[in-house]
């Protein structure tokens, strides 16, 4: 993959986003963990309001490093590198993924930033980091998938320096262009290269799925179920041809 993507992220066909909020993260990860991909769901990243949409878009990507006190100052919100500065550049619908290192002691945007973005159509925010004014951030409606929230401003422990680059979130790599998909067990990465493939395997697992639980709520035990031995996967392939 290119080390100098896009500045602007391909856009998602409709049918392409409807497709995908009808997924679980759950059978997301499965899919890709039948590829190999072990690694795609980003530590850390849990729902800030209980209860929010399953959203998805393109990964846009912000990243943080160490606070250095000569860089992180009040004084660089105002610089042509800054996390203003990368919210105007987010198109509508995507996803900012925020690489935040994991710190939990300095909160990466507010509610002025979170309304900004909420303005421009963002669909939302994912970080391993955490928010600062919880309230006016809730207040913003802007669906928000972090580790929490803290009082101090993102310079305390932080510094900005770039946006639509290759980053570290949660433990997972991120480049522009991925798919993120979030709901209430967090953030998932759909790598751009396999998003055909799990937009053709999804709804096949989801109505596999759906049927071994149709049959466990029957009272049919998990062994030769889940998974499936040949006879129930020939009593499967009957059904569902049937129906």
């Amino acid at each position: 993959m290119s080390a100098h993507p896009p500045a602007t992220p391909e856009p998602l066909a409709a049918n392409v986003i409807a497709t995908l909020k009808t997924i679980t993260t759950a059978t997301i990860t499965t899919i890709l963990l039948k590829k190999g991909l072990r690694n795609v769901w980003m530590r850390g990243t849990r729902p800030l309001r209980p209860g929010q949409e399953r959203l998805v878009g393109r990964a846009f990507t912000l990243r943080f490093v160490p606070a250095r006190e000569d860089l992180a100052t009040p004084e660089s919100w105002s610089s042509p590198i800054s996390t203003r500065a990368a919210i105007e550049a987010m198109p509508a619908g995507v996803i900012a993924v925020v690489d935040a290192m994991g710190v939990t002691d300095a909160g990466i945007f507010g509610d002025i930033l979170c309304a900004r973005m909420k303005k421009r159509g963002v669909a939302g925010l994912v970080s391993d980091g955490v928010v600062r004014d919880l309230a006016g951030v809730l207040s913003t409606n802007l669906p928000v998938w972090c580790q929490g929230q803290a009082a101090p401003a993102s310079v305390a422990g932080l510094t900005f320096v770039a946006w639509q680059q290759p980053i570290a979130c949660g433990g997972v790599a991120v480049f522009p262009n991925d798919v993120v998909v979030v709901d209430d067990d967090g953030a998932v990465l759909i790598p751009a290269a396999y998003l055909d493939h799990v937009l053709e395997a999804a709804p096949a697992q989801e109505q596999l799925e759906g049927w071994i639980m149709k049959e466990v709520e029957k009272g049919v035990p998990l062994p030769g179920l889940y998974p499936m031995n040949a006879e129930t996967k020939a009593r499967y392939e009957k059904e569902t041809k049937k129906g």
